[in-house]
């Protein structure tokens, strides 16, 4: 009979196809891990994984077992990780990200009513504009939008994610408003630049009637950083295109206006990422709860649309 330990090391490994990411996630050490599917193989007589510089990947053999094992296993966990938490409470550090902006504007606010709820866990947050890898970087959750879901992690909406044209009363003084996405061209622009590609982000822009338009901006000045472009905006340089959580204050204070009401960009959502929902340390349960209650309670879903 297996042990719970090598078939644990082997569906890990083959969901993050890393030696490294799994030991990770098991809180052991990559040679620990590594020691426990060898074993799991030898006492198969398969070999399980192909071995390379650049990872694991599963051998046709390997796929089957795989297939075979991880339900029951999930199961096993399942069971362990319920008992484990009604027998204590939520502790231990827990590793989180965030989206600058968003974070130190909306999730910040959020942690003394968490550290007061629960105060055996420590929060131990990254702000990076960066998309981070939950089981290859070791963080119990993110909170943000686009993320890919390999296996073992799962996301939690949180609300949509609307990009709104946005000005400071002074500039848009004596100026004509736009009234279609296409007289953008015909204003100054502050424009972002992809982190990834390079490129001019371009937006197609629709209203509630479903009507669609692309919109051009004449560039006065391009940012690749999101926090970058609300400063050049509220320095009265140009109208910005930009996802409400990091105007939504701007704009509530008045500092900053709507152009172009009524329409908007959708590109997606703010989700809650975690791993393994089956196998769910007390900590991240707590944390997902209680950030899925506080966007309830502020109505965060809702002051996000753009109207």
């Amino acid at each position: 009979m297996e042990t719970l330990s090598n078939l644990e090391s082997f569906v890990r490994s083959a969901e993050s196809a890393s030696f490294s990411a799994a030991a990770r996630r098991l809180g052991l050490t990559p040679a620990a891990v590594s020691r426990n599917v060898a074993q799991l193989e030898r006492n198969l007589g398969v070999r399980l994984f192909q071995r390379s510089t650049r990872g694991l990947t599963l051998t046709e053999a390997g796929q089957r077992f795989l297939h075979a094992v991880s339900g029951g296993l999930d199961s096993i966990q399942d069971a362990i990780a319920e008992v484990t938490a009604k027998a204590g409470q939520p502790a231990g550090v827990l590793k989180l990200s965030a989206a600058h902006r968003f974070g130190t504007d909306f999730l910040l606010p959020m942690m003394p009513a968490f550290v007061e709820r629960y105060p055996a866990v420590l929060p131990d947050w990254y702000f990076d504009n960066r998309q981070v890898d939950l089981i290859r970087d070791g963080f119990d959750a993110a909170v943000g939008g686009g993320f890919d879901l390999p296996p073992g992690v799962v996301a939690r909406e949180l609300a949509r994610l609307h990009i709104v044209a946005v000005a400071t009363p002074h500039f848009m003084r004596g100026r004509k408003p736009p009234e279609r996405p296409a007289d953008l061209i015909d204003h100054e622009g502050v424009v972002m630049r992809s982190v990834s590609s390079g490129r001019i982000a371009r937006r197609v822009l629709r209203n509630r009637g479903g009507e669609t338009q692309a919109c051009e901006q004449r560039a006065v000045i391009a940012v690749n950083d999101p926090d970058a472009l609300v400063q050049s905006v509220l320095m009265h340089m140009g109208i910005g295109l930009m996802a409400m959580p990091h105007v939504l204050h701007h704009l509530e204070s008045g500092e900053l206006v709507r152009i172009l009401p009524g329409w908007y960009d959708e590109p997606g959502a703010i989700s809650l990422y975690f791993t393994s929902q089956k196998l769910m340390p007390a900590k991240t349960r707590a944390f997902v709860d209680f950030v899925t209650e506080q966007f309830r309670q502020q109505n965060l879903a809702q002051r996000f649309l753009s109207d």
